[in-house]
């Protein structure tokens, strides 16, 4: 699983409160996400991008 936050990010800060092992915020007030998903956080992220008020958060399996 891949997970990216595009140029929709209103810096919310959901994702990073569902997951905050992958989705960070950054110092411009935005999320990111890490590139290392392991199986057991799939299921959260996915909730993170289902979650996600702007559908900033693309995700690829």
């Amino acid at each position: 699983m891949k997970a990216e936050v595009n140029e929709n990010c209103i810096g919310c800060g959901l994702c990073n409160s569902i997951c905050p092992e992958v989705f960070t915020m950054t110092d411009e007030g935005v999320a990111t996400a890490s590139s290392d998903i392991s199986e057991e956080q799939e299921e959260s992220v996915q909730e993170a991008a289902d979650s996600c008020p702007v559908d900033a958060i693309e995700v690829e399996f």
